[in-house]
């Protein structure tokens, strides 16, 4: 296949902030090669599926992704990179439609994996991911259509809990250096991005891996006293990386949302045992209390797993018991799947299909009265808001997040409001999401 300088690609992603944000690398890479990018849904001559393997059911999202890409151009070269390509290359490689197999380490190499496909040979680059001590170079400095940025400053993960997979797709622990990442967030607020998200496979932990070493919240001080962006977010927690220096450091900041994104899996001692984590029940109901008592106001999100295997009616029982009770404003619920290769494939006591989908629709109803309640406690009260571009498509009108993660519509929003905090007065709640006036 030859190729003009003027190459449609169309990229895909699936999964989680970190694969988002490398997907958004890629496609700058490429626009700044000379490359046209286009909906995945259009003709193109390069499609690449940034995949995700954390459930089965990404693993077969994946595979939909490829043969839609086929259908799309049947004479289009298919790259498919990401966490399912990293761990099962041998399934993908019996897609006859795929070109190249690319590991995660191999997306920052995306111009020359291109090149490869044009010599029309099939091909496999991966990296043994395990032994990678690089921090990616791929780095992302926009995001068309969006308020908000994210920025990677953490890959991998060494915790290897029994059910995940994630260690296998991307490595040991590592972390992009103090000075980049600060030079990153002053680009992007210089850029016109009011928020950053900071986000990394297992966010804690950035730093450890430096020399000389440190930690987050040395990050935070800093964008606390220079301030190049007005809202910093942080992704997922674990709960034993949320201490009272950060608590106490966001109830006195102005930049830092009040905002916690936390896996709590289960809460029966003896499966969290199993799991591998390294809390207890008693440990987590203290710890959202605590949170609850430095930040009354923040939004307290927690993953939780249905139908892990020894689960049974008194385990299920005891984590709906512990969410119930406690502060949590949202749920990420996710039915147990097993994944060939990690400890957990390997218990006994696997729950089945129906009962695991039947206690995660449990949870999810848990979950929407715990956003709906969480959110009709703001009602007659302000938020601060920042405004996105893009419109609701029900209502019509202009949508945007409280820094506590709330979701709020206003019907004065004008488009010179929008990327900018405004404040707002909510007037009422609809199913978890608050509308409001602008306060003038």
């Amino acid at each position: 296949m030859r190729w003009q300088a003027l190459v449609r690609v169309a990229v895909a992603t699936l999964g989680c902030k970190v694969n988002q944000y490398e997907s958004a690398g890629i496609v700058q890479t490429l626009k700044e090669s000379g490359f046209a990018h286009v909906p995945f849904n259009e003709t193109a001559e390069v499609y690449i599926i940034n995949t995700c393997t954390v459930t089965g059911k990404t693993d077969h999202q994946s595979r939909q992704l490829i043969r839609r890409a086929a259908r799309n151009n049947p004479g289009a070269a298919i790259l498919v990179t990401g966490c399912y390509a990293q761990t099962a290359p041998e399934e993908i490689v019996r897609i006859p439609e795929v070109a190249l197999i690319a590991g995660n380490q191999e997306k920052m190499d995306i111009l020359p994996l291109i090149r490869e496909m044009a010599r029309g040979e099939r091909k496999t680059v991966l990296s043994d991911i395990g032994k990678v001590k690089e921090f990616s170079t791929l780095e992302a400095r926009s995001f068309p259509g969006r308020t908000r940025a994210f920025l990677k400053i953490q890959d991998g993960c060494d915790a290897f809990c029994s059910y995940c997979i994630v260690p296998y797709a991307r490595g040991r622990s590592r972390s992009l250096s103090e000075k980049e990442v600060l030079a990153r967030i002053t680009t992007l607020g210089k850029s016109g991005y009011r928020e950053v998200v900071l986000t990394g496979i297992h966010l804690g932990a950035y730093g450890r891996d430096l020399h000389p070493a440190t930690d987050l919240l040395a990050i935070l001080r800093y964008v606390e006293e220079k301030k190049p962006v007005a809202r910093l977010r942080l992704s997922s927690l674990e709960p034993r990386e949320i201490t009272k220096d950060l608590l106490s450091f966001m109830s006195n900041s102005d930049v830092l949302c009040r905002h916690f994104h936390i896996p709590l899996q289960s809460g029966d001692d003896g499966i969290l045992q199993l799991m591998g984590r390294d809390y207890d029940r008693t440990f987590f109901k203290s710890l959202i209390r605590e949170i609850s008592a430095y930040l009354p106001d923040a939004a307290i999100g927690v993953d939780v797993m249905a139908g892990f295997p020894g689960e049974g009616e008194k385990e299920f029982a005891a984590t709906m018991q512990l969410i119930e009770e406690l502060p949590i404003a949202y749920l990420h619920v996710f039915p147990y799947s097993l994944r060939k290769g990690t400890k957990a494939s390997l218990l006994p006591y696997q729950v089945s299909d129906a009962e695991r989908k039947e206690r995660a629709q449990l949870l999810g109803r848990l979950g929407k009265e715990k956003r709906e309640a969480f959110a009709g406690r703001f009602l007659g009260k302000e938020l601060t808001v920042l405004l996105e571009e893009k419109r609701d498509r029900n209502t019509g009108w202009m949508q945007g997040f409280s820094d506590n993660y709330l979701p709020v519509l206003i019907r004065d929003g004008m488009f010179c409001h929008a990327n900018h905090p405004v404040r707002v007065v909510i007037k009422a709640v609809l199913e978890g999401k608050l509308k409001g006036r602008i306060v003038t």
